[in-house]
């Protein structure tokens, strides 16, 4: 069974998080920290702080756009405490 996975990164350098979404988990934190996300590469180095996993892309990605959201930010928040 794959699974697709929604995660929340949070920047040792700003404190901020970064959501997105991965069919490898792992293989994309790894991503993030050696630079090689365009998006992120002056936010390094990165913590995994949260994540989900999903049955299928389509709900991954339907969940990253929730967590995005001011209430899905909060809702994170949250859960890391």
């Amino acid at each position: 069974m794959k699974f697709y996975y929604t995660y929340a990164l949070k920047s040792k350098v700003d404190q901020k998080f970064y959501i997105g979404w991965t069919d490898n988990l792992k293989q994309r934190v790894e991503k993030h920290n050696a630079g090689k996300v365009k998006s992120t590469v002056l936010r390094r180095p990165f913590e995994l702080i949260y994540f989900e996993a999903c049955l299928n892309k389509k709900n991954a990605i339907e969940r990253e756009k929730q967590l995005k959201t001011g209430f899905g930010r909060k809702y994170i928040k949250q859960r890391v405490r």
